[in-house]
């Protein structure tokens, strides 16, 4: 076999993130939706509720949380960034 027909990757600083982490705004929104969805749903008893209703509540609010917690990250991550350009500007204005 020749080198170029083996193909050789360095996998071993790869570590794959969280499923959430590429989400964004609107998928962290959506999320936040179908988790209120799921809560609504136990709530009402609807068909497919788990007998014990905590445990769709828990189910309910780990969606929410993550979709909270995607949202506050990338706002807060947007808001840095815009003040960064806006203190990078300045900075330029004054030289």
């Amino acid at each position: 076999m020749a080198d170029k027909d083996v193909e050789q990757t360095d996998e071993r600083g790869y570590i794959p993130g969280p499923w959430w982490a590429d989400l964004g705004t609107w998928g962290a929104v959506a999320l936040i939706v179908f988790g209120s969805l799921a809560a609504a749903w136990v709530f009402f008893r609807l068909p497919g509720t788990p007998e014990v209703s905590a445990s769709g509540y828990y189910g309910a609010s780990k969606i929410i949380a993550i979709g909270l917690v995607t949202v506050g990250c990338t706002l807060l991550g947007r808001r840095r960034a815009r003040a960064a350009a806006i203190e990078e500007r300045n900075e330029r204005e004054r030289v």
